[in-house]
């Protein structure tokens, strides 16, 4: 059914399809209203039997969410950005324990200072948490990747984080095409778990393990990414046969076919990457040879995937909203290695963090200068490189120079910086 919807709603109506029956709510911005609608649509009772728990916070969240899972409940939390942060030990422990918990990130930049704005700094932090990681480009595939979600953490026992651009799409109203409780049914299996706690049959769960077999469950843990790998394009083809649409999987490309440059990204700035492609091919613009790798499973990293889409190309460009501070891309880092020996020119460029703007302005003139090798290993998009200049030399003249973030404000002329 195609309906104009808020992101947020979108997906909590595709989460209540999917019948979890332990949802984990504590608020934070811009998560709140997906777990605001589900606690709306339980109340009413158009979800049951289904337990909405307030938690007094996000580590209690996930702990709830592991109790509930081992149980044998299907179960659903969400976040974002410190609340993330704040139940990293449980993110761990929830992926040690190979229970197929969903969970949203409505990706936010991480502090400090302060911000709200959307980035993918919180979720890239857990990349080596164990979780599988699936990113969304826009409220459609949001939605969809959902229910996939479910499907790909009972069958292997392992936990999922679905990200989708916190505002840009959590609270974009965009159409998208909901599914009925009989798609969702034939395709989502009823949750069968692989392990379960049961008092006729006890067993335990997060027992100590020592040297003599603490790695082979890690690499247990590492082959069942791998496993998730080999099985999620079969499960995105099984999606379009229940649904009627190509979504999921791996990765998706757009006019790459007969590219020289690929730029590669992830999430929603996919969208204004393909218009500023459209306009380069354009002949009065130049009809460059440029396409676009869109990835949509960031953990586990898809290196066969990738390096069959760029054996052709003569470079690519990666575009991410993170950064490995003294390092530089994140993503890059795992695209790198998936080309290893193959002699592509790469380039990381860092855009969007805190919210900043991605133009089409911004993003063709450095497509450019990475299509003619002018680029740095690692970029910065649209950086006030003078502020940066001004900061610096303050603090080589000034010992006590105060917080970096407040005098970048003052320096603007912005009235915020002042504290009140």
């Amino acid at each position: 059914m195609l309906k104009q919807i808020e992101g947020s709603r979108a997906v909590a109506e595709a989460v209540a399809l999917c019948r979890p029956e332990v949802i984990c709510a504590y608020p934070i911005s811009p998560q709140t209203h997906i777990v605001e609608a589900l606690g709306e649509l339980v109340k009413g009772g158009a979800l049951a039997p289904c337990e909405f728990i307030n938690v007094e916070s996000e580590f209690a969240a996930m702990s709830v969410a592991i109790g509930a899972s081992a149980a044998g409940a299907r179960s659903y939390t969400a976040t974002a950005s410190q609340g993330l942060l704040f139940m990293v030990e449980a993110v761990y422990n929830a992926a040690g324990l190979g229970l197929p918990i969903v969970m949203t990130v409505a990706n936010r930049a991480i502090g400090a200072p302060i911000n709200i704005w959307n980035d993918h700094s919180d979720a890239l932090s857990q990349r080596d948490s164990g979780w599988i990681q699936l990113f969304a480009e826009n409220n459609q595939e949001a939605l969809d990747l959902h229910i996939q979600a479910f499907r790909l953490a009972e069958e292997l026992s392992l936990p999922v984080m679905v990200c989708m651009d916190g505002f840009i799409l959590t609270h974009a109203v965009e159409r998208v095409d909901l599914p009925t409780q009989e798609q969702v049914d034939a395709y989502l299996p009823k949750y069968e778990p692989r392990q379960v706690l049961d008092p006729r049959e006890p067993v335990s769960i997060g027992a100590m393990v020592g040297p003599e077999a603490f790695m082979e469950v890690r690499y247990l843990a590492h082959a069942k990414q791998m496993q998730a790998l080999e099985r999620m394009p079969a499960y995105a083809a099984e999606f379009k046969a229940v649904f009627g649409r190509d979504s999921g999987g791996l990765i998706h490309t757009y006019r790459a076919e007969d590219a020289e440059t690929i730029v590669i990204a992830m999430g929603s700035v996919l969208g204004t990457i393909k218009d500023t492609i459209d306009e380069m091919r354009l002949p009065e613009n130049g009809g460059h040879r440029i396409g676009v790798l869109g990835i949509t499973c960031f953990r586990p990293f898809p290196h066969a995937a990738v390096a069959a889409v760029l054996k052709n190309s003569k470079r690519f460009i990666v575009l991410e909203k993170s950064l490995a501070v003294g390092s530089g891309g994140i993503v890059a880092t795992d695209v790198r290695m998936a080309v290893t020996g193959v002699g592509l020119q790469g380039y990381t460029v860092i855009a969007g963090l805190g919210g900043r703007a991605i133009t089409i302005k911004s993003l063709r003139g450095i497509f450019e200068q990475g299509m003619r090798d002018e680029l740095e290993r690692v970029n910065f998009l649209d950086l006030d490189r003078k502020a940066v200049d001004k900061q610096l030399a303050r603090e080589r003249t000034i010992r006590r120079s105060g917080p970096i973030a407040e005098n970048l404000l003052r320096d603007a002329g912005v009235v915020a910086a002042r504290n009140y």
